[in-house]
C-alpha cells in the first residue's frame, strides 16, 4: 500500500499532456513524446531523522518509503524548422512542499544558427555538475541516484533565461561550451529560494580514450524566504550585535558554485569523479564535495562502488554574541532565552557534513528498463543531509537500503 501511495504522480495534467502529445505526433512528424520515470523505496537503520533527497521535507526512516526517488516525467519536442524547435518537460517528484505536484522542468525554444552554434530562451536544466540535463533520468545513470554529497549542495534544479552553446573541435578533442544567465527559484523543505542575477558557463571536452573533462562555474544573488531567519534578522539588528545578523541574512546576498569533472568510460569499465565548491556570503554554510564511482559490466549486470564527502569549510557567520544575553521577551518562534543559544542552534541546523560509502548493482532487466539495488553507509557530521534529525543524532552511522525501477518510453 506504502508504494501504490507514492505513485500518485499521473494527475490530470500529465495525462492530457501525454495524450495531446501522441495524437498530434499521429498527424504531424514535427512533434515528438517521450518520457521517463522511477519507482523506488528506500529504508533505513534509524528514526532519529529522514533521509531524503536535498530539499525534500520527509523521507525515508525504518519504515519503507516511496516518497524519495519516486517520480515520472513526459517531454513533448517540436520541430518548426531546421532552425527552430522547442522542448516541454513536465515532471512530478516529491517537491520541496511535499507534494507530487507536476512542474515545468523545461520550456524553452531553441534556434540552431549553424551546426555549431545555437541559443535557447525559456526554461532550462541548470549546468551545475556533470549529469545536471538527466539527474532526474534513473535509467540515464549507473547509480540509484546521483551521490548526495555533491548533488545535494545545489537544490535548484532550472533556471529561467538564455544560454548560448557552442561546439568545436581541437584536434581529436570535441569541446563543448555554454554560456547562460538568468534567475531560478526552488523550494527546499518548504521555504522558497531564489537566485537572482546567474551568470555562468560550462564546458566539456570529449577526448581520445573515452574520457570527458568538465569544468563549470555560476553566481549569482541568493535568498532565502524564512520568516524565522527574517525575525531572528531583525531581532539582532536591534541589539549590539547587529552584525552578527548581518552575516546571518540571507537577503540577496553574493552566491557561487565551481565544479569540475572527469568521467571515462571504455568497454566494460567505467568511473565518474566530481569536485564541487559552494560558497556564500551568508548563514548557508561554504562547502566542497566529491565523489568517486567505478563500476564494471558484466553483460546485463554492472555493479560499481562510490566513496563520496561532504565537508563544511565555513558557516559565514562570527557569533561574537558572549554566553548568557538574553532576548528580552522573546518573540515566537524563539523561546529559546539565551541569545547565543538561538543562533548556534541555527548554524547548528545547517551543517552540511557527511561521508557516504556505497555499492550498488544495475540490471538491465529488459528494453528500457533497469532494476538498480544500492547500500549505503553513511557517517554524518551534525545533521548532515538528513532533515527533522532528532537530539542525537549524528552520533552513529547510518544504513541506506534502497530499490527502484527505472523506465523510459
Amino acid at each position: 500500500m506504502m508504494v501504490l501511495k507514492s505513485l500518485r504522480l499521473a494527475p490530470v495534467a500529465l495525462a492530457v499532456l501525454a495524450a495531446t502529445a501522441q495524437a498530434q505526433s499521429d498527424v504531424n512528424s514535427m512533434f515528438t513524446f517521450s518520457g521517463f520515470g522511477t519507482v523506488g523505496v528506500v529504508k533505513t537503520n534509524t528514526d532519529e531523522a529522514d533521509f531524503v533527497i536535498s530539499g525534500q521535507p520527509g523521507g525515508a526512516t525504518k519504515k519503507w518509503s516511496g516518497d524519495v526517488d519516486t517520480k515520472l516525467g513526459v517531454q513533448v519536442g517540436a520541430k518548426f524548422s531546421p532552425m527552430f524547435s522547442a522542448t516541454v518537460q513536465v515532471l512530478s517528484k516529491q517537491n520541496g512542499d511535499g507534494n507530487y505536484k507536476p512542474e515545468f522542468e523545461w520550456a524553452f525554444a531553441k534556434a540552431q544558427f549553424n551546426p555549431s552554434l545555437s541559443m535557447r530562451v525559456g526554461r532550462m536544466g541548470g549546468p551545475y555538475f556533470a549529469v545536471s540535463d538527466f539527474r532526474d533520468v534513473g535509467y540515464a545513470n549507473t547509480w540509484l541516484r546521483p551521490p548526495q554529497d555533491v548533488y545535494g549542495q545545489v537544490p535548484v534544479s532550472h533556471f529561467d533565461g538564455a544560454d548560448l552553446s557552442y561546439q568545436t573541435a581541437l584536434g581529436s578533442a570535441t569541446v563543448n561550451l555554454q554560456l547562460y544567465g538568468g534567475k531560478s527559484t526552488a523550494v527546499f523543505e518548504g521555504v522558497d529560494v531564489h537566485m537572482k542575477s546567474m551568470a555562468g558557463f560550462n564546458a566539456t571536452a570529449e577526448l581520445d580514450g573515452g574520457f570527458t573533462l568538465r569544468l563549470g562555474h555560476v553566481q549569482g544573488k541568493l535568498t532565502v524566504d524564512s520568516t524565522t531567519l527574517a525575525g531572528l534578522v531583525t531581532l539582532l539588528r536591534a541589539t549590539p550585535f547587529a552584525g552578527v545578523g548581518d552575516q546571518l541574512s540571507a537577503e540577496s546576498k553574493k552566491a557561487s558554485f565551481t565544479g569540475v569533472g572527469l568521467a571515462w568510460d571504455q568497454g566494460d569499465w567505467l568511473a565518474n569523479f566530481e569536485y564541487t565548491m559552494r560558497r556564500t556570503d551568508t548563514y548557508v554554510p561554504d562547502t566542497d564535495g566529491w565523489y568517486l564511482t567505478v563500476g564494471h559490466r558484466f553483460g546485463k549486470f554492472t555493479p560499481y562502488l562510490t566513496v563520496s564527502e561532504l565537508k563544511q569549510k565555513d558557516n559565514n557567520v562570527n557569533n561574537v554574541i558572549p554566553a548568557g544575553v538574553k532576548i528580552p521577551s522573546p518573540p515566537a518562534p524563539f523561546p529559546i532565552a539565551d541569545l547565543k543559544a538561538v543562533v548556534d542552534k541555527t548554524l547548528y541546523d545547517q551543517s552540511n557534513q557527511q561521508k557516504t560509502v556505497a555499492v550498488g548493482l544495475r540490471w538491465d532487466a529488459y528494453r528500457n528498463i533497469a532494476v538498480k539495488a544500492q547500500y549505503e553507509r553513511i557517517t554524518p557530521n551534525g545533521p548532515g543531509l538528513f532533515t527533522s534529525p532528532q537530539p542525537g543524532f549524528g552520533s552513529s552511522k547510518v544504513s541506506v537500503y534502497s530499490l527502484a525501477v527505472d523506465f523510459v518510453f
